[in-house]
């Protein structure tokens, strides 16, 4: 997995793509495929997005550096970050480090925009910078990209609020700047926001330089939409450093003027406009960034002449606007660091290298990993491994509309190849009704299948003990629960996953009959992986056997464990009951007691504890008070409920109140994988139960 990075603004302006070109270069001398991803991508052209690819030392398209527009994350948010997420996945399996740039607070989404950037960042699993604008950004006063100084009281509030997102949305935190700073000030501000973020995070300061904000006359130019009068194009290029409104004499306004400063003058005042030419020209007055003549008139004859022959190089633009709204639109135009400002380009690296610790960045960048796993960042996961797996995965119900929705998702994701059981025609009928490819889709009618007499011999062989006979075999081969375990059994599928219309006892009964137990296993018992907001769970068992003994205990959590571990879970499992250590007695306790002893003595390095309360395994303050030697308690992954009552019940409580997403029940123990789907189930509940069942053929 490539190293990546987050750079987002808790607000506009804050020039992060500067910060963004800083970062890109650290990591281009580290690593030899650094690649730039932008999340919420401009719909029109994203100057940004091209200077960080012209900068980087790969060679990609826009089109697979980009995740959603605004239109598209407006739509539906949630599906947002998951089209997001597939798309940065696959940029960052050609690379060995990517730099995400963060939205760009030009859209009405704004109030909720670093909220959402955060939570994409821990989807993505990439830590964050936080950047800072040091300037009051909707100060009245502010013009040309300039403001007044923001006080290190509210640069102290921003980063408390900011990290209020970030902790909500589980993100990690990489670095913060803070850009655009009063160089008089920088230590102050630093002390200042180590007091709202954590200790470990560094936080580094990058002065306002002036020339990098202010809008070059071409901008501006462009900004009033007006047209060259007189003057240079070559002088299009200064910068604009100041503002003047020119609505008074000649001599006030030359007492007003100040190097590098525009000028908009009433188109009719020709008298302040010739006065303001000689003093461009003048040894004794600043030289000026440009004038804006507003108003619509046209010049008079002999003042145009007048001018044309003193060939000034200051340029001179005309615009048919009001005075105020032309002076709205220059205060609103700002600098731009693009890939054609090769001036600015240099500048803008030279201001970023002498005031971030690039060494710092890249180590804490090589140390630092995302703990947060959310659900989609879990689901992403299983799909990449079904994939991998490459396993054929057969579904009975192939005329239940669900199943074949799943069907269609699982093809074109390429997580496995399927298997339909039903009739050819009718099933390739209600797909194209539905509007859905299942072309890649093997489907086999049981009675007319090539499989039928093999399935039929396999399992008169394997039940002929029992007095099974050929018919009494073809009767239950015509079963569709029957024939899709039998061709799991003679491998010509991987998996099954069955359950959307048909009862648990009728999906895994067949199982039990010729799949078996794996060995050393007694019983198959099932989990529930609960993917919560950072982090996933196991609870066993929630769907198979109601009255477990202590033994049977002892068999669910061993197993669980195994499929903790299969899912990159680290297991620390907790024995559950109503009481924790030996405070509590009866039989129901002692039950659980006994368990845990027998799990200590089958598998002696698996961290387990038991009886605990709910309370205590998760809980690192109630752990401390009741048992505070365990390493268990506070930090369990793997929860084993006493009973099956407990256990359904509860998963289905945290599912409900807390928006986990469970995803099973997945079946352990047995010797190939078959597993069951509730018959509420929604498509992505059977897309995950497919991709587990894959991902679990492949671990046989």
């Amino acid at each position: 997995m490539a190293r990546s990075v987050y750079v987002a603004s808790v607000e506009g302006h804050t020039a992060k793509s500067v910060v963004a070109l800083g970062v890109l270069e650290a990591l281009t001398k580290k690593y030899k495929k650094v690649g730039v991803f932008r999340a919420i991508a401009p719909t029109e052209h994203d100057s940004v997005l091209e200077l960080l690819l012209e900068s980087t030392n790969t060679e990609f398209p826009i089109s697979e550096s980009v995740g959603v527009s605004y239109k598209e994350m407006h739509q539906t948010p949630e599906k947002a970050i998951s089209l997001i997420l597939d798309r940065f996945k696959a940029l960052e399996d050609k690379c060995d480090a990517v730099v995400i740039l963060g939205s760009d607070y030009t859209d009405v989404f704004s109030p909720a925009e670093f909220s959402f950037n955060s939570r994409v960042a821990t989807n993505l699993g990439a830590p964050l910078i936080l950047v800072f604008n040091g300037r009051e950004i909707h100060s009245t006063s502010e013009h040309l990209g300039q403001a007044k100084p923001r006080s290190s009281q509210d640069l102290m509030s921003m980063a408390e609020l900011a990290m209020q997102e970030v902790k909500e949305a589980h993100t990690t935190i990489l670095a913060a700047v803070v850009n655009r700073a009063d160089p008089e000030r920088l230590e102050s501000i630093k002390e200042a926001l180590g007091n709202a973020l954590p200790k470990e995070v560094p936080i580094w300061v990058i002065p306002e330089e002036q020339l990098l904000s202010a809008p070059r006359m071409e901008q501006i130019l462009e900004a009033v939409s007006g047209k060259l009068l007189f003057g240079s194009e070559a002088r299009l290029r200064t910068e604009a450093l100041d503002l003047v409104v020119a609505a008074m004499t000649p001599e006030h306004v030359l007492e007003r003027v100040s190097e590098s400063a525009v000028v908009v003058v009433p188109a009719d005042r020709t008298d302040v406009l010739l006065a303001l030419l000689m003093a461009d020209s003048s040894k004794n007055f600043p030289q000026l960034a440009g004038i804006v003549l507003n108003g619509g008139f046209e010049l008079p004859r002999l003042i145009s002449e007048l001018i044309a022959g003193l060939t000034p190089t200051l340029p001179v633009i005309t615009t048919d606007g009001r005075s105020f709204d032309t002076t709205m639109k220059i205060s609103a135009a700002r600098g731009r660091v693009t890939a054609l400002d090769p001036e600015k380009l240099v500048l803008a690296r030279k201001l970023v290298v002498d005031h971030l610790d690039t060494d710092l960045l890249t180590e804490r960048l090589e140390g630092l990993e995302s703990s947060a796993i959310t659900p989609l960042a879990f689901e992403y996961s299983l799909a990449q491994r079904a994939r991998e797996a490459k396993k054929r995965i057969v579904l009975p119900e192939g005329n239940e509309d669900r199943i074949l929705q799943a069907a269609d998702q699982i093809i074109k994701k390429q997580i496995a190849s399927l298997i339909l059981l039903g009739e050819e025609s009718s099933i390739r009928a209600r797909a194209h009704e539905l509007d859905l490819d299942l072309s890649a889709a093997e489907v086999i009618n049981p009675k007319t299948s090539n499989h039928l007499a093999a399935c039929v011999a396999e399992y008169v062989k394997l039940r002929s003990h029992k007095g099974v006979t050929a018919l009494q075999a073809t009767e239950k081969m015509l079963d569709v629960s029957y024939f899709g375990t039998m061709l799991v059994k003679l491998g010509v599928a991987d998996g099954m996953v069955s359950g959307a219309a048909h009862t648990t006892a009728h999906t895994i009964t067949p199982a039990f009959e010729f799949i078996k137990t794996k060995p050393g296993v007694s019983v198959v018992s099932s989990v529930f992986l609960m993917a919560l907001e950072d982090r996933v769970l196991v609870y066993g068992d929630c769907a198979v056997i109601p009255e477990p003994t202590a033994e049977q205990l002892a068999d669910i959590a061993i197993s669980s464990a195994k499929t903790a571990r299969n899912f990159a879970i680290e297991p620390h499992v907790a024995m559950l009951s109503y009481s924790t250590g030996a405070s509590g007695f009866g039989a129901d306790v002692d039950r659980v007691r006994e368990a845990t002893r027998l799990v200590r003595e089958r598998e002696p390095g698996l961290s387990v504890e038991g009886p605990i309360q709910y309370d205590a395994a998760v809980d690192v303050a109630v752990a401390k008070a009741k048992l505070p030697e365990s390493t268990v308690a506070g930090h369990a992954t793997v929860f084993v409920f006493p009973d099956l009552n407990t256990g359904n019940n509860t998963y289905k409580a945290v599912q409900r109140t807390s928006g986990a997403v469970a995803i099973g029940p997945i079946l352990q123990g047995l010797n190939m994988p078959v597993n069951d789907l509730s018959r509420g189930a929604l498509v992505a509940d059977i897309v995950n139960t497919i991709a587990i069942t894959a991902i679990q053929a492949g671990q046989q």
